[in-house]
């Protein structure tokens, strides 16, 4: 940091032209940006058939469980001994399709945040060209004005594409 205002004071004391500074609020526009959204709908729509199988996995172990509290005094040994095993292994077949589910939606988070960072990134650059901005700040800022934050115009800008 003391090296960029070094040379933000080099640059402004060489040069008498004044230097257009930018200040873009980056969790702000992933909360605005309508390219979230529409990823976040995506990833749900694309992992909702997942989600649904769990929970039906979940509610057949809990009938299974049900029906071995209800009925396990009046079962025979061997349909009790098979019921347990049947729900032991639909609770370890859960847990492994969770953990799969879990790892493969993080994996497509990451996915998506990435491609969704680069976005952002090339539309802030090509904005920073289009309006002449010498320096555009991001994250690390403790304060700016209102005069210099383009977030507004960078989310308006990913609204048109």
């Amino acid at each position: 940091m003391a090296s960029l205002l070094a040379a933000v004071a080099m640059y402004s004391s060489g040069v008498q032209a004044e230097m257009k500074i930018g200040f873009v609020d980056t969790a702000k526009l992933m909360e605005v940006a309508p390219q979230v959204q529409s990823a976040q709908s995506k990833i749900e729509s694309e992992f909702s058939p997942r989600e649904k199988e769990l929970v039906a996995l979940q509610r057949e172990i809990k009938d299974l469980e049900d029906r071995l509290s209800r009925d396990g005094a009046v079962m025979s040994e061997s349909e009790n001994t098979k019921l347990e095993r049947q729900i032991l292994s639909k609770r370890r077949d859960l847990k492994r399709s969770q953990e799969e589910f879990r790892d493969d939606l993080n994996i497509r988070r990451n996915e998506v945040l990435t491609k969704l960072q680069k976005d952002m990134y090339d539309a802030v650059v090509e904005f920073a060209k289009e309006q002449n901005f010498d320096l555009i700040l991001s994250q690390g800022v403790v304060y700016s004005s209102d005069r210099i934050d383009i977030t507004d115009s960078i989310a308006a800008k990913l609204k048109g594409n």
